[in-house]
């Protein structure tokens, strides 16, 4: 092979990588992508009614114990759920601060917004960005098995 040949052939190869390793930054692999997914929060339905959310606690649901969490889906938004300690119940907006994603995710103890990673602590508080602003909370009362959320 002649010089002219080489330098063509490196230039075509130089340039094939280069191509590659843009399209290796246009996966998805993006550095505010969350690389540490959690799982799927379990939904319980609430009714919407005077101001408040109505939601029934099944007994054998992750939200029954204390460390537990569930996302209610309701007619007047969605809404993350917690009990942080026997009988007290925190409920914090399902809408992530950053952009607007609905977050369903949680481990750890932290909710966990699939979009761009962003952790909210079981009282709404921003343990990792980007997110800055924390959940917006809602009062809430929890009495046998029915979990109230005061609008």
């Amino acid at each position: 092979m002649n010089r002219r040949g080489f330098c063509i052939n490196a230039c075509q190869i130089a340039s094939l990588i280069a191509v590659g390793s843009l399209l290796d930054g246009c996966s998805g692999g993006s550095p505010t992508s969350p690389s540490d997914s959690q799982p799927q929060l379990t939904t319980l339905n609430g009714v919407a009614g005077n101001n408040v959310i109505t939601v029934n606690v099944p007994a054998g649901s992750a939200l029954a114990a204390v460390g537990g969490a569930a996302f209610v889906n309701s007619p007047n938004g969605a809404f993350l759920v917690a009990q942080v300690s026997q009988g007290t119940i925190n409920a914090m907006t399902a809408i992530c601060t950053h952009e607007g994603c609905t977050i369903n995710e949680f481990g750890n103890s932290v909710f966990q917004c699939e979009c761009h990673g962003s952790q909210f602590s079981t009282s709404g508080a921003v343990v990792r960005g980007p997110a800055t602003q924390p959940l917006r909370r809602f009062n809430t009362t929890f009495v046998g098995n029915v979990l109230t959320i005061s609008l």
